[in-house]
Protein backbone atom coordinates (compact mmCIF):
# COMPACT_ATOMS: atom_id res chain seq x y z
CA UNK A 1 0.00 0.00 0.00
CA UNK A 2 1.12 4.00 -0.33
CA UNK A 3 0.78 6.87 1.53
CA UNK A 4 -1.92 9.07 -0.78
CA UNK A 5 -2.46 12.23 1.36
CA UNK A 6 -1.20 13.67 4.41
CA UNK A 7 -3.12 15.94 7.07
CA UNK A 8 -1.18 17.70 9.68
CA UNK A 9 -4.03 18.33 12.89
CA UNK A 10 -2.65 20.57 15.27
CA UNK A 11 0.78 21.12 13.98
CA UNK A 12 0.92 16.72 13.81
CA UNK A 13 3.42 16.50 11.08
CA UNK A 14 5.85 18.77 12.51
CA UNK A 15 5.77 17.17 15.73
CA UNK A 16 5.80 13.41 14.92
CA UNK A 17 9.15 14.23 12.34
CA UNK A 18 10.74 16.26 15.48
CA UNK A 19 10.27 13.43 18.05
CA UNK A 20 9.78 10.25 16.43
CA UNK A 21 11.15 10.52 12.76
CA UNK A 22 12.20 6.99 13.58
CA UNK A 23 8.79 5.45 14.44
CA UNK A 24 7.12 7.80 11.75
CA UNK A 25 9.85 5.73 8.68
CA UNK A 26 8.87 2.26 10.34
CA UNK A 27 4.85 3.26 10.11
CA UNK A 28 6.09 4.03 6.72
CA UNK A 29 7.21 0.50 6.24
CA UNK A 30 5.09 -1.20 7.82
CA UNK A 31 1.98 0.63 5.28
CA UNK A 32 4.23 -0.12 1.77
CA UNK A 33 4.47 -3.71 2.97
CA UNK A 34 0.75 -4.30 2.94
CA UNK A 35 -0.15 -6.38 0.33
CA UNK A 36 -3.99 -5.23 -0.38
CA UNK A 37 -4.67 -7.37 -3.53
CA UNK A 38 -4.40 -10.41 -0.66
CA UNK A 39 -7.42 -9.13 1.00
CA UNK A 40 -9.27 -8.21 -1.67
CA UNK A 41 -11.78 -10.95 -0.63
CA UNK A 42 -15.27 -9.93 0.48
CA UNK A 43 -18.12 -10.51 -2.01
CA UNK A 44 -20.38 -7.48 -1.86
CA UNK A 45 -24.11 -8.81 -0.91
CA UNK A 46 -25.16 -4.99 -0.98
CA UNK A 47 -28.20 -4.55 -3.49
CA UNK A 48 -25.76 -1.91 -5.71
CA UNK A 49 -22.61 -4.22 -5.75
CA UNK A 50 -24.08 -7.29 -5.15
CA UNK A 51 -21.20 -9.71 -5.80
CA UNK A 52 -18.35 -7.46 -6.12
CA UNK A 53 -15.13 -8.59 -4.66
CA UNK A 54 -14.12 -5.63 -1.80
CA UNK A 55 -11.59 -5.14 0.25
CA UNK A 56 -12.01 -6.89 3.30
CA UNK A 57 -11.67 -4.15 6.26
CA UNK A 58 -11.46 -6.87 8.78
CA UNK A 59 -8.38 -8.41 7.11
CA UNK A 60 -6.72 -5.54 5.94
CA UNK A 61 -6.71 -4.38 10.52
CA UNK A 62 -4.96 -8.12 10.71
CA UNK A 63 -2.74 -7.83 8.61
CA UNK A 64 -1.90 -4.17 10.11
CA UNK A 65 -2.01 -5.82 13.46
CA UNK A 66 0.71 -8.42 12.57
CA UNK A 67 2.54 -5.88 11.26
CA UNK A 68 2.89 -3.50 13.92
CA UNK A 69 3.53 -6.37 16.28
CA UNK A 70 6.49 -7.48 14.50
CA UNK A 71 8.03 -4.36 15.02
CA UNK A 72 7.43 -3.79 18.64
CA UNK A 73 4.40 -1.90 18.58
CA UNK A 74 1.69 -2.76 21.23
CA UNK A 75 -2.17 -2.55 21.98
CA UNK A 76 -3.04 -0.69 25.10
CA UNK A 77 -6.48 -1.61 27.04
CA UNK A 78 -7.51 0.55 29.73
CA UNK A 79 -10.52 -0.48 32.42
CA UNK A 80 -13.34 2.24 32.80
CA UNK A 81 -14.44 2.53 35.79
CA UNK A 82 -17.71 4.47 34.84
CA UNK A 83 -19.32 6.41 37.55
CA UNK A 84 -22.62 5.76 39.01
CA UNK A 85 -22.98 9.16 41.30
CA UNK A 86 -24.39 10.68 38.89
CA UNK A 87 -27.66 8.69 38.82
CA UNK A 88 -30.87 10.62 39.69
CA UNK A 89 -32.86 9.59 42.48
CA UNK A 90 -35.93 8.15 40.69
CA UNK A 91 -33.77 5.68 38.77
CA UNK A 92 -32.95 3.73 41.99
CA UNK A 93 -36.46 4.57 43.57
CA UNK A 94 -37.50 2.53 40.42
CA UNK A 95 -35.21 -0.43 41.50
CA UNK A 96 -33.14 -0.28 38.56
CA UNK A 97 -29.33 -0.94 38.39
CA UNK A 98 -29.33 -2.16 42.05
CA UNK A 99 -28.82 -5.61 41.07
CA UNK A 100 -26.74 -5.11 37.87
CA UNK A 101 -23.51 -6.37 37.93
CA UNK A 102 -20.27 -3.90 36.06
CA UNK A 103 -19.95 -4.21 32.65
CA UNK A 104 -15.96 -5.35 31.61
CA UNK A 105 -16.01 -1.33 29.68
CA UNK A 106 -12.51 -0.29 28.53
CA UNK A 107 -10.91 2.02 25.83
CA UNK A 108 -7.82 0.44 23.78
CA UNK A 109 -5.34 2.08 21.26
CA UNK A 110 -4.59 -0.21 18.28
CA UNK A 111 -0.64 0.53 18.84
CA UNK A 112 1.43 2.39 20.87
CA UNK A 113 4.97 2.91 20.85
CA UNK A 114 7.12 5.02 22.90
CA UNK A 115 4.75 7.90 23.48
CA UNK A 116 3.21 7.66 19.93
CA UNK A 117 -0.10 6.48 19.86
CA UNK A 118 -1.59 4.61 16.32
CA UNK A 119 -5.00 3.87 15.11
CA UNK A 120 -6.01 2.16 11.97
CA UNK A 121 -9.26 3.05 10.90
CA UNK A 122 -11.45 1.27 8.11
CA UNK A 123 -14.89 1.98 9.65
CA UNK A 124 -17.48 4.59 9.75
CA UNK A 125 -17.07 8.12 9.70
CA UNK A 126 -17.88 8.65 13.79
CA UNK A 127 -15.07 5.89 14.77
CA UNK A 128 -12.51 8.68 12.92
CA UNK A 129 -13.37 11.64 14.73
CA UNK A 130 -14.05 9.70 17.98
CA UNK A 131 -10.07 8.33 17.64
CA UNK A 132 -8.63 11.89 17.08
CA UNK A 133 -11.57 14.09 18.93
CA UNK A 134 -11.66 11.98 21.96
CA UNK A 135 -9.66 8.62 22.50
CA UNK A 136 -6.27 10.61 21.86
CA UNK A 137 -7.05 12.80 23.92
CA UNK A 138 -8.00 10.60 26.71
CA UNK A 139 -4.75 8.58 26.43
CA UNK A 140 -2.48 11.39 26.19
CA UNK A 141 -4.30 12.95 29.78
CA UNK A 142 -3.93 9.16 31.24
CA UNK A 143 -0.03 9.50 30.41
CA UNK A 144 0.32 6.95 27.58
CA UNK A 145 0.88 9.23 24.55
CA UNK A 146 1.50 13.32 23.73
CA UNK A 147 1.13 12.51 19.66
CA UNK A 148 -0.88 10.76 16.98
CA UNK A 149 -1.23 9.28 13.79
CA UNK A 150 -4.48 7.95 12.24
CA UNK A 151 -4.13 5.59 9.17
CA UNK A 152 -7.40 5.96 7.17
CA UNK A 153 -8.54 5.13 3.09
CA UNK A 154 -9.00 7.65 0.92
CA UNK A 155 -12.03 8.21 -1.21
CA UNK A 156 -11.49 5.64 -3.93
CA UNK A 157 -9.85 3.04 -1.59
CA UNK A 158 -12.97 3.33 0.39
CA UNK A 159 -15.07 3.02 -2.53
CA UNK A 160 -13.55 -0.69 -2.99
CA UNK A 161 -15.19 -1.51 0.29
CA UNK A 162 -18.40 -1.86 1.74
CA UNK A 163 -20.65 1.01 2.31
CA UNK A 164 -20.27 3.54 5.34
CA UNK A 165 -16.90 3.18 5.30
CA UNK A 166 -15.11 6.56 5.44
CA UNK A 167 -12.15 8.25 4.03
CA UNK A 168 -9.69 10.87 4.44
CA UNK A 169 -10.94 13.36 1.95
CA UNK A 170 -14.24 13.83 4.11
CA UNK A 171 -12.45 13.18 7.80
CA UNK A 172 -9.47 16.35 7.21
CA UNK A 173 -12.63 18.42 5.42
CA UNK A 174 -14.41 18.34 8.41
CA UNK A 175 -11.17 18.74 11.08
CA UNK A 176 -10.15 21.87 8.97
CA UNK A 177 -13.24 23.42 9.55
CA UNK A 178 -13.83 22.64 13.02
CA UNK A 179 -10.41 23.69 14.03
CA UNK A 180 -8.28 23.26 16.87
CA UNK A 181 -9.34 22.86 20.48
CA UNK A 182 -6.69 23.77 23.19
CA UNK A 183 -7.20 20.09 24.29
CA UNK A 184 -6.49 18.13 20.94
CA UNK A 185 -3.05 16.71 20.58
CA UNK A 186 -0.45 17.06 17.56
CA UNK A 187 -2.20 14.29 15.05
CA UNK A 188 -0.76 12.84 11.78
CA UNK A 189 -3.64 11.53 9.35
CA UNK A 190 -1.99 9.75 6.35
CA UNK A 191 -4.72 8.63 3.86
CA UNK A 192 -3.46 5.23 2.14
CA UNK A 193 -4.39 3.72 -1.16
CA UNK A 194 -3.53 0.11 -2.82
CA UNK A 195 -1.30 0.79 -5.87
CA UNK A 196 -3.85 -1.29 -7.87
CA UNK A 197 -6.53 1.81 -7.31
CA UNK A 198 -4.12 4.18 -8.21
CA UNK A 199 -3.87 2.12 -11.55
CA UNK A 200 -7.12 2.05 -12.19
CA UNK A 201 -7.47 6.17 -11.36
CA UNK A 202 -5.12 6.60 -14.30
CA UNK A 203 -6.91 4.40 -16.89
CA UNK A 204 -10.29 6.28 -16.33
CA UNK A 205 -8.44 9.72 -17.08
CA UNK A 206 -6.89 8.57 -20.08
Amino acid sequence: MIIAGKYSFNRGEEIVKEKYAHLLKEIEKIISTIKAEDHKTKSSKEKTMRGKILYSPTALNKAFAQKFKFFGWKKVKIKCDYPREYYTENFFDKGRNKKKKKKNAHREMDFIKEALGVEVQFGKYSFMVYNVCAKMTIFKKLGYIDAGIEIVPIKQLADEMSTGVSYFEQFTWDLEKRGIADIDIPVLILGIDTEATIKLKKQSLL
